[in-house]
């Protein structure tokens, strides 16, 4: 996280808790989703990928988009914090987990390749390299591939993508270098988008193209289009129930220094706060073990 750094807000474990980014060179507060530049380094194909939720971890996190500077929060489902279960034999997520910033899924653009519009959100990103990344942390990646969840009735893409640090990042180029070299984890990872949500009671997860990957060049076109629905997006005037608030794009959504700061301080420290136990980490430890039919 060189050009990036998190400031954590809230008690951890809470609805109350937020993860802030802060542009390090300038000490200002920044939105992760609108702030972080899509490309690290644009020449090289290398882009930007926000950490939500570290691999193993079970906490549900994500950019919170209708919170102004979106800070990464926990999602909430039925008054709870939503913790994904373990369907045996993955425990947590099986990588790191997050999103690409400066893309937009938009809900009334329906895809041509998949028959559905877009979920409202950044697009996803899977990192796949062997370290586990911090919580918060902004990683450089390279788009390896894309797949296609279909989530109730949504188009939920999927980036699958490298750390460029990562000892292998030179030797996967495309999806197929990911079988090659790491036997099994695209059939994982089908599997798991399948099944997650079976343990609350939700029926397996539908795919487009079969649940088959796509190669990195239509990865990459993917990602080029959600960039210009969210170019689009902060580029309008209308109102939104998504914030757009911003301190570098210089639009109509931009807010100066001292309001962005004045937005993460609202928030209590977490240095004060001492963690809270979760609730039932008997649940959240429970293995489930899931028959499709």
């Amino acid at each position: 996280m060189a050009a990036f750094t998190v400031n954590e807000r809230g008690q951890r474990n809470t609805a109350d808790f937020r993860i802030f980014y802060t542009n390090k060179e300038t000490g200002a507060s920044i939105s992760p989703w609108h702030d972080i530049p899509l490309f690290a380094d644009e020449p090289n194909q290398v882009y930007n990928m926000v950490v939500e939720i570290p691999r193993w971890t079970n906490a549900k996190m994500e950019i919170a988009t209708g919170e102004p500077l979106n800070p990464i929060k926990q999602d909430i489902k039925k008054g709870q914090l939503r913790f994904v279960r373990n369907c045996f034999p993955h425990k947590g997520y099986i990588w790191n987990y997050g999103a690409i910033p400066q893309t937009w899924e938009n809900p009334k653009h329906l895809d041509e390749s998949t028959g559905h519009k877009g979920d409202n959100d950044p697009i996803d990103a899977l990192e796949i390299g062997s370290r586990v990344a911090q919580r918060g942390e902004v990683v450089k990646v390279k788009i390896l591939g894309v797949m296609a969840l279909i989530d109730e009735g949504e188009t939920d893409w999927k980036v699958i993508s490298i750390d460029i640090n990562d000892p292998l990042a030179d030797q996967l180029n495309d999806i197929q270098d990911v079988e090659m070299l790491m036997p099994g984890l695209m059939r994982a990872t089908h599997e798991w988008f399948k099944i997650y949500k079976i343990p609350d009671g939700k029926p397996p997860n539908q795919f487009a193209f079969n649940g088959e990957p796509k190669n990195r060049e239509f990865a990459e076109k993917i990602v080029s289009q959600t960039h210009k629905h969210w170019k689009d997006l902060v580029g309008g005037t209308d109102g939104t129930e998504l914030s757009l608030k911003n301190i570098t794009l210089g639009n109509t959504h931009s807010i100066d220094v001292q309001s962005a700061g004045a937005i993460v301080n609202q928030s209590q420290e977490s240095t004060a706060l001492p963690e809270k136990p979760i609730d039932d980490q008997t649940a959240i430890d429970k293995w489930y073990y899931i028959t499709l039919p």
